[in-house]
């Protein structure tokens, strides 16, 4: 893995901190907005205040961060949950700390979309999935987790929907705009692309059917077992990025429409830094693509609990994990 810098910013900070007050700790994640509650409480000092300076490394998705994690490479990370979090934390490698993005009823995310073909041939709900196809990343991804927990809530056979896995988002998007499968659940700015282009349909907003602890700051098991006092000043940190992230990026008006000001430009900036560096069209895109993240960074136990007995009963995890193991609460 070839480490890159996240941003100078926290560089040149760390050369005029003074090193005896500075404790330095590593920290994995992907440059995806999902993890803005971090770059915002980097970009404001916020773990320099704890007396924190951070080592931050880009890993190509969530797999690779968890895997990091648990092979000491990092001591925290932030990733959304995939059976490769969920089978080290029931090992005891790593475990959840507090939250990263979800799920949350009135507020943007992922988008139940359907091919132009498909829609015309009347899926246009979610109760209607039954005898089509659905276009995935990959078993055991976000989106046949959504796809089978709408088939729960909407009270059909999970197994009257073909999954054809695609391998990236990219590979799920152009299966859509060729007509090569019927539904797709993707994040907004994918689905946008395709809506904006007359490509697809959207049938629904997956908030709108169900919510969910889409992913977690997750710290190594041994990092908290012999660094606590760490652990609560790096939480205090990105709690408050947080509660800087929701207040600037999720604040609504009198409609419920979110809110477009100099705040949320500012904190979409800061965030641009790291996920989009060197695009100046990156701070539109954060602000776009925000996803609903709680203020206080709290984990929603149960909804996790939830995700981790549907992989086990897909056969995707250890039956043997207690879906109480993947997760820290001491530190709610």
């Amino acid at each position: 893995m070839i480490r890159r810098a996240f941003s100078t910013l926290i560089l040149i900070a760390g050369l005029f901190a003074p090193a005896a007050a500075q404790e330095r700790v590593t920290v994995a994640a992907m440059r995806d907005g999902a993890n803005g509650a971090l770059f915002l409480a980097a970009a404001r000092g916020y773990f320099k205040a704890e007396g924190l300076d951070l080592d931050m490394t880009a890993y190509p998705s969530d797999k690779d961060v968890v895997t990091a994690l648990a092979a000491g490479a990092a001591e925290f990370g932030l990733a959304k949950f995939t059976i490769e979090a969920f089978t080290f934390a029931g090992r005891g490698d790593i475990k959840a700390i507090a939250a990263q993005t979800r799920e949350k009823a009135d507020y943007d995310g992922n988008e139940l979309i359907a091919s132009n073909a498909a829609y015309e041939n009347g899926l246009r709900k979610p109760e209607q999935l039954p005898n089509h196809s659905a276009a995935i990343g990959a078993l055991g991804s976000t989106a046949h987790y959504q796809f089978g927990r709408i088939a729960g809530v909407k009270g059909f056979n999970f197994a009257s929907i073909t999954l054809k896995p695609q391998g990236s988002l990219q590979a799920i998007a152009h299966a859509i705009a060729s007509g090569e499968a019927d539904a797709a659940i993707l994040p907004g700015g994918y689905a946008r692309a395709l809506l904006t282009s007359s490509q697809a349909k959207l049938i629904a907003w997956y908030s709108q059917l169900d919510e969910q602890q889409l992913g977690a700051l997750f710290a190594s098991v041994k990092t908290i077992h012999n660094e606590r006092a760490t652990v609560e000043k790096f939480l205090r940190a990105y709690r408050r990025g947080a509660a800087a992230y929701h207040a600037a990026l999720m604040h609504k008006d009198k409609y419920g429409k979110r809110l477009s000001n100099a705040a949320s430009h500012e904190a979409a900036a800061q965030i641009a830094r790291y996920v989009y560096p060197g695009k100046t069209i990156g701070a539109s895109l954060v602000e776009a693509d925000a996803y609903y993240i709680d203020p206080q960074a709290q984990l929603d136990a149960a909804d996790i609990a939830r995700q981790v007995r549907w992989y086990q009963a897909q056969g995707l995890i250890d039956k043997e994990y207690d879906p109480r193991d993947v997760m820290d609460l001491s530190f709610q």
